[in-house]
């Protein structure tokens, strides 16, 4: 009986030992995923990368350069990228054309832009800023140039800045074509026309100049009614008889005439009687 509570005595301490070491592994377990959970948000936050976005200027005033728009919207947000699109170039030479005609200086028209694209660090804040800009005076001081024109600005959904470049591209190679297109077929006219002006050239060498008087074409035109008249005056007794046609022609007219004035039935043409 002894013996026994001696080892349950030594069983206790043994067991209540146990629970401690338990509670403290529990302890230290729970430590270590506290911090755990800690990096795992500070990663998903590194994760949530910025996206940049891009804001197209579809009103570009005159003597409006991508500096200018850089720091009228850099005040909203860090702008990245900017592209203007230059007007063409007959528009540009038309343009200076005029001034001269006007007696300014062509320096003052230099190249003009047509339309243009801002690219934002952050989309946000280019949605922020087309929806807030848009249709507003573009210079805020009375002094600015840019006072009476206002923002025509659109937030380009899902538009990245490679779409840009491949549209640029694509409109160059477009412009390219069209522009052998349309010197291929120059070429082929002023071909077609030297080779009119050489065919010409040996007609009238082998046939001759019809411009000359002893010159003469070898196919034939059919006789005039002129003509004609004068070969019958030309044989025996034909003056006469042309002579002759003329009176009956003449008085039958006259007889006609008559007949019209006076309301009288046209003559009828003498019939001989059997």
């Amino acid at each position: 009986m002894k013996a026994a509570e001696l080892v349950e005595e030594r069983k206790a301490p043994m067991e209540g030992g146990s629970q401690e070491e338990a509670e403290r592994n529990t302890d230290a377990a729970e430590e270590q995923e506290e911090p755990e959970e800690a990096d795992c948000d500070s990663s998903s936050k590194k994760k949530k990368r910025v996206v940049p976005g891009i804001v197209y200027l579809g009103h570009v005033p005159p003597r409006f350069r991508p500096l200018h728009v850089r720091n009228l919207l850099s005040a909203y947000g860090e702008v990245g990228r900017v592209f203007f699109q230059a007007e063409d170039r007959f528009v540009r030479r038309k343009k200076k054309a005029a001034a001269a005609a006007g007696g300014k200086k062509a320096a003052k028209y230099s190249k003009d832009y047509t339309e243009g694209w801002v690219e934002f660090r952050d989309k946000r804040i280019a949605k922020r800023v087309a929806a807030s800009l848009h249709n507003t005076p573009m210079g805020a001081r009375r002094r600015s140039p840019f006072r009476y024109d206002l923002w025509n600005l659109k937030y380009l959904h899902r538009f990245t800045w490679s779409h840009l470049s491949e549209h640029l591209a694509f409109e160059r190679q477009v412009r390219r074509q069209r522009l052998r297109a349309e010197v291929a077929q120059a070429k082929r006219e002023t071909d077609f026309y030297l080779q009119s002006v050489e065919r010409g050239k040996r007609f009238l060498a082998t046939d001759g100049d019809a411009t000359r008087p002893n010159s003469s074409w070898t196919f034939a035109q059919r006789p005039t009614e002129q003509e004609l008249r004068a070969r019958k005056a030309a044989r025996p007794g034909g003056r006469e008889r042309a002579r002759l046609a003329n009176f009956q022609d003449q008085a039958r007219s006259n007889k006609g005439l008559l007949a019209r004035i006076f309301g009288a039935p046209p003559p009828a043409e003498s019939k001989e009687e059997p």
